[in-house]
């Protein structure tokens, strides 16, 4: 069974979002804010990262750059899941060093598929 990091500071993200991945065979280990997301990355090695870009300590674009400069770098595929939908926003999330961008509010219904395709499943 995989597992899935997911670094978000809303609650009811954070609840739906781990939802979706449980029901769907994933696990999920939480980190409420970015300097906890990079510790855990470091520390329990997932197979895949979902990251807010918007967190309360520290931007999730820095969170993105700290993790990839780190000796887990290119291991692990970090998704973006960010309100951040201007026009450009996608692309510069994916120069950044994401595998991939899911834009909120989440669609319960295909935030899963979309995960599975950027993961290549």
């Amino acid at each position: 069974m995989k597992t899935a990091l997911v670094i978000e500071d809303n609650e009811n993200n954070m609840k739906l979002i781990t939802f979706i991945l449980k029901k769907n065979g994933y696990n999920a280990v939480k980190a409420e804010n970015g300097k906890k997301g990079i510790e855990l990355a470091l520390k329990e090695r997932p197979d895949f990262i979902l990251l807010d870009i918007q967190l309360p300590d520290i931007n999730g674009l820095d969170v993105l750059k700290e993790i990839r400069s780190s000796e887990i770098d290119g291991e692990i595929p970090i998704i973006a899941i960010t309100s951040y939908a201007m026009s450009g926003d996608r692309e510069k999330m994916l120069e950044a060093g994401c595998n991939g961008y899911i834009e909120k509010p989440i669609d319960p219904l295909n935030i899963i598929n979309h995960i599975k395709e950027i993961l290549g499943e």
